[in-house]
């Protein structure tokens, strides 16, 4: 029975349902269906958040040790090596820690966040009700991709900042110096957070197809994989261009610049024709040197100088196939039966 109650001057009524009557909802940051996607998921993207504290602080703490060894002993490799040896003994097995922990966060973030995302709505079929509501589902697919990959740029980029923070000062004695091969370059910068993002829209899409989400786990883990390869051995040395040094055949060198990674070596001519390392190094090897025409060794190496370049080249392509990717998954949603 509902009840007619005074407030405020004489006269101005309120009518009042009793429990019948809604609270009015609480501010907060999330409404809507961001806060539903949070609300679903919540548990992973806390943990990816924790994940991201401890880790910062981890570096952070590191960086203390780091810095205290090189107000010791600087940061050049110094005479014989010695701080480099001294180094590595004391850091070198921390900085594979880092680099591996971070190299593995974007294989996990597709596997774990990007691969359930859609196809768990799909495989327990919850999905079928969320698209017949009277939310559209654009603004669906734009909540259900916008928060988590906002959630992974957030994480990513301050995990990478923190470790970048912590690797520079000791660029040159971390793994010698090789920001190539010692996972530096895949750690450090724009890189880490090109390609989470670039994996968690894989596995988003593997998902969505697949619509299972162990065997999307799976297909995304391969993805990976293959990815880490093609990166590796085919993107990554094309990002930048090779520079060069010439020295005489039998002199001393190569000199090449601090921070320097060598790539290659070869013989040449004095008009810059290129040999093989290995040509005429067995018989008669002067002579055949002499027949063509070889005086000098070449060095080619990519300078220091280079790696914030191709560094963001690389994150630009993997960017680039990232909104392929989801443009792709939008595209999907909106065509084709979920």
């Amino acid at each position: 029975m509902s009840r007619t109650d005074t407030v405020g001057p004489p006269g101005e009524t309120r009518a009042d349902s009793g429990p019948a009557l809604a609270a009015a909802p609480r501010p907060g940051l999330l409404h809507g269906l961001p806060w539903l996607v949070w609300r679903r998921h919540r548990s992973l993207l806390r943990l990816a958040l924790l994940i991201t504290v401890v880790g910062c602080g981890t570096f952070a703490y590191q960086r203390i040790g780091v810095m205290d060894f090189l107000h010791t002993k600087g940061a050049s490799p110094g005479a014989g090596g010695q701080v480099s040896t001294d180094f590595q003994n004391s850091f070198g097995t921390m900085f594979n820690n880092d680099t591996q922990f971070l190299e593995l966060l974007p294989v996990l973030a597709g596997m774990f966040l990007g691969a359930p995302l859609i196809a768990a709505e799909q495989e327990r079929g919850t999905i079928k009700l969320v698209t017949t509501q009277s939310v559209s589902r654009g603004r669906w697919i734009a909540a259900t991709l916008g928060l988590p990959l906002a959630l992974v740029v957030l994480c990513t980029t301050l995990l990478s900042a923190a470790f970048t923070w912590l690797w520079s000062p000791a660029h040159s004695l971390v793994a010698d110096g090789d920001w190539m091969e010692s996972g530096a370059f895949d750690t450090t910068g724009p890189v880490p957070v090109a390609t989470t993002l670039f994996l968690t829209a894989c596995g988003l899409a593997l998902g969505m197809l697949i619509k299972r989400v162990t065997a999307a786990m799976g297909a995304t883990a391969v993805l990976a994989a293959v990815t880490a390869v093609v990166w590796g051995e085919k993107v990554r040395p094309l990002l930048g261009t090779l520079r060069s040094v010439r020295y005489p055949y039998d002199g001393d060198g190569p000199r090449l610049p601090p921070g320097a990674v060598r790539i290659d070596d070869w013989v040449s001519t004095a008009d810059g024709k290129l040999y093989g390392y290995g040509t005429c190094v067995h018989g008669d090897a002067e002579a055949c040197r002499a027949r063509l025409g070889i005086v000098n060794r070449v060095t080619q190496y990519f300078d220091y100088g280079q790696m914030a370049g191709m560094q963001w080249l690389g994150a630009g392509i993997l960017l680039a196939l990232t909104a392929v990717v989801l443009v792709f998954v939008v595209w999907r949603a909106h065509r084709r039966p979920l």
